[in-house]
């Protein structure tokens, strides 16, 4: 006959400790959960309770501000017709890169020991790319620098850019008999200086592993040479030489009415030159005989 094993004090006075019910607790199954746009997102939230019943649930969206997704028993704002609870999973339906961000699912239990559980639950929703907006300039001086631009803001996660000339793919790698540079996070195409040979067609695509790359249409760019417009020249010349008569009429026009200080200056000078010369004494002797016999 066996005997019993000798029971161990310390383990039975722990069993005698721990409490026979727990407090609430909140939890979820998936705390990350990436979906495609326009399908269905499914936020899982399970929570048990010490002694409450029917415990407060709700669940927020972090933003800019905190708001409200279920509160008081039903969805507000955007949810409301297009989600649904079950236990305190929620299922959000037709979703879009708006729905993306963080999720808070609270349990509150008043009866409860710990009064309040809450759990996250990150929401990515997946984007294909869309056609970018491409600018590509029409017309290019030759050994001008030159950038051309591409951008999918819709797109999640964020696209990266391709540049084709004349429908072939343009290099990203930096090398040394290039003279443009490819950065394909920001879709920015550089050319340090152009020349003939870079005319052509451009265009962009977009891609972001999601859905199927998209391009923008298109674009022709064209370079010219530097060329000295005829019209533009004598426009030039004519300008210039009115803008010389007109300076010179202006400042005839200030010295004859002694607006200018300068033109006083001379102005006085010569007045002064001529009173001198008007009462200069003569210097022939005979003029004071003449002058002399003349008052006897």
């Amino acid at each position: 006959m066996s005997r019993a094993p000798p029971l161990n004090l310390s383990a039975l006075l722990t069993l005698l400790l721990i409490p026979s019910t727990i407090s609430v607790t909140v939890s979820t199954s998936k705390p990350k959960v990436e979906v495609h746009e326009n399908t269905n997102a499914v936020l899982s939230c399970e929570f048990r309770t010490e002694k409450e019943t029917n415990p407060r649930i709700e669940w927020k969206k972090k933003g800019k501000d905190t708001s409200y997704v279920y509160f008081d028993g039903e969805f507000t704002g955007s949810f409301k017709g297009r989600a649904s609870m079950d236990g305190a999973t929620v299922t959000l339906r037709g979703v879009t890169q708006k729905d993306s961000g963080v999720y808070y699912c609270e349990v509150t239990a008043k009866h409860d020991k710990t009064h309040f559980g809450e759990v996250t639950v990150t929401l990515s929703v997946l984007v294909p790319p869309h056609a970018p907006s491409c600018h590509v300039p029409e017309t290019v001086m030759r050994g001008s620098a030159v950038e051309l631009h591409c951008k999918d803001k819709l797109s999640f996660p964020p696209a990266t850019y391709s540049w084709y000339k004349d429908n072939k793919p343009l290099s990203t790698a930096h090398l040394p008999d290039i003279n443009y540079s490819l950065d394909p996070k920001t879709g920015t195409l550089k050319f340090k200086s152009v020349s003939k040979s870079d005319a052509g067609q451009y265009r962009c695509e977009a891609s972001n592993g999601i859905g199927a790359p998209k391009s923008c249409a298109g674009q022709h760019m064209k370079i010219t040479e530097f060329e000295l417009n005829l019209t533009l020249v004598i426009a030039v010349g004519v300008g210039a030489a009115l803008f010389l008569l007109s300076c010179s009429l202006a400042i005839c026009l200030c010295c004859r009415r002694g607006c200018c200080r300068c033109c006083r200056k001379d102005k006085k000078k010569g007045k002064q030159k001529r009173n001198m010369t008007k009462h200069r004494p003569p210097t022939d002797p005979r003029h004071y005989r003449h002058t002399k016999s003349f008052m006897i």
